[in-house]
């Protein structure tokens, strides 16, 4: 080795000892940064196709497995009742009766409480005994039904069509239960008159009427066209088990009940001038059952008319429920409306729901759209724990949910509220975070991720808002989230536009907001009222 390699060693040396520590904290620093950027890209869930900074091109996996649904509150009751289930009952003696030319009457209980008698094709049945079957079919083009019965008793609709020009197809003067059977395999049908002839007071307001509760089970159709008022009228209530049964047309209501109505299952189809559904003094309970109510008025409503001590709340348990109204409700109660589960698809003019004192919303999953007023109206409260709710309502003053600035508590589910306005969350009692944003347009696909890239809503916008209420429990307190406009989805699954599951290509980002706290006011309005 050189004198000038000596040198030179000694000097390398040096330097190693003087600047070695600092050239070893700047590498673990920039080996740090590598593996913080590394982490941070593949913690995104998100694979930038461009370098604009917009965001376009890059995707994101929607989350389809993240729920809440907190203890449910409000009503929970089915409204069983083991009485209306017919195989608590037996019946032993079947009277026949066939419409034809010619009316075939068999009565092996004539003399022992049952008369029948036939004129001019209407037929009228008195029975002061129990455990009577009428077994009804054959066709008449002016004739009618009458039953006048001091017990309950059960009508077998097998393959009959009965249409009366002056009253009642069916008119049942009885209080009793009418267990009207629909049997399978069959099509029956009924039509009224546009005026009828009154039979001295009686009471006398539908093509299928009743004094007394009317039980509907079977398993084949049966088809009412009402020209006078109602199509199925009962003083008392009407509960569908089974079957299949289409209002065609009436003046009013496709079903009125002065009492209750509840639903077990079956199909059932209204097209009306009137409501769908109302009862007129008393309540309503959905357990289960396929709806699809095309109005002009209210589609489901319970009220009172005079009697103020009645309870007229609405439960659905079940079931799935289509109703469009022209001018009216979707449904309605005056009183509390509880939705534990079920998919309801409302379009109406006026509010989509309606209650007088409360709504709660525990389950299911549902669509809500009003072309003129609140998608979700309470006069009261509001409480969501569970279930995937949007509510579109029309512009300002119009609201996606509206509770008259009373209490809104919101523990679970998913909500999506547009409108002019939107009452806001109650901090004090809800446990979910919610955030009002500004304004959307029609048709245009929204996106909402965290900063970290996790999908927190996908959804279609259906019309232009002012505002925007969201709540979910993928929204966290104290997380800063971007906006995002545009873009495509792919292998998607959705509800009415809000997408459950597949793979959003990112838009334009248009926006950024920070929770932070419960709820969150980064844009739009909140009602007056």
């Amino acid at each position: 080795m050189t004198p000038y390699d000596k040198i030179k060693k000694r000097s390398l040396l040096s330097s190693a000892a003087v600047y070695g520590p600092c050239l070893m904290k700047i590498g673990l620093m920039l080996l740090s940064l590598f593996v913080f950027i590394s982490c941070s890209k593949e913690s995104d869930n998100v694979t930038p196709d461009d370098e604009s900074g917009t965001g376009n091109g890059a995707t994101v996996a929607i989350d389809s497995t993240t729920k809440s649904t907190a203890l449910a509150e409000g009503n929970t009751g089915n409204a069983a009742d083991a009485d209306d289930l017919l195989a608590n009952s037996t019946f032993t003696s079947t009277v026949t009766i066939t419409f034809g030319s010619t009316v075939t009457i068999t009565n092996p209980m004539s003399g022992k409480g049952v008369t029948v008698i036939e004129s001019n094709g209407d037929v009228t049945v008195n029975s002061t005994i129990a455990e009577i079957e009428y077994l009804v079919s054959g066709t008449t083009t002016n004739g009618s039904l009458t039953i006048y019965s001091d017990k309950k008793f059960k009508l077998t609709l097998n393959g009959v069509h009965i249409t009366n020009s002056d009253g009642p197809a069916i008119n049942i003067q009885s209080e009793k239960r009418a267990f009207i059977v629909v049997n399978e395999g069959t099509t029956n049908s009924l039509t009224d008159g546009s005026t009828y002839t009154a039979s001295g007071t009686e009471d006398m307001k539908g093509t299928l009427f009743s004094e007394g509760q009317l039980i509907f089970s079977g398993n084949g159709s049966l088809s009412i066209r009402g020209n006078y008022k109602h199509g199925i009228a009962s003083d008392d209530y009407v509960r569908i088990i089974s079957g299949t049964i289409t209002v065609s047309a009436a003046p009013s209501d496709g079903i009125h009940t002065n009492d209750a109505f509840i639903a077990d299952g079956g199909t059932l189809s209204i097209t009306t001038k009137g409501d769908g559904i109302q009862c007129e003094e008393g309540y309503i309970v959905i357990n289960n059952g396929n709806f699809t109510i095309d109005v002009a008025d209210k589609g489901i409503s319970a009220a009172w008319d005079t009697d103020t001590t009645i309870d007229p709340f609405i439960t659905i348990n079940g079931g799935t429920i289509n109703v469009k109204s022209s001018a009216g409700e979707g449904i309605e109660s005056k009183s509390v409306m509880t939705i534990n589960d079920g998919n309801i698809t409302v379009k109406s003019a006026d509010d989509g729901l309606n209650a007088k004192t409360f709504i709660y919303i525990n389950g299911g999953n549902h669509y809500i759209y009003s072309t003129s007023n609140d998608g979700i109206d309470s006069n009261g409260k509001i409480t969501v724990t569970g279930g995937a709710t949007v509510s579109v309502g029309a512009g300002a003053p119009e609201e996606g949910f509206d509770c008259d600035r009373n209490t809104f508590k919101i523990t679970g589910g998913v909500l999506i509220g547009i409108g002019g306005a939107s009452s806001s969350p109650t901090t004090t009692v809800s446990t979910q975070a919610s955030v009002l944003l500004g304004s959307g347009t029609a048709n245009q696909l929204m996106h909402i991720q965290s900063v970290a890239g996790e999908e927190t809503l996908t959804f279609l916008i259906p019309r232009n808002y002012a505002t925007m209420l969201f709540s979910s429990p993928k929204l966290k307190t104290s997380t800063s989230y971007k906006i995002f406009t545009g873009g495509s989805v792919t292998n998607e699954t959705n509800l009415n536009g809000l997408y459950t599951s597949g793979t959003y290509t990112l838009g334009t980002q248009s926006g950024t907001f920070t929770t932070s706290g419960m709820v969150t006011k980064a844009g739009g309005s909140v009602g007056p009222g």
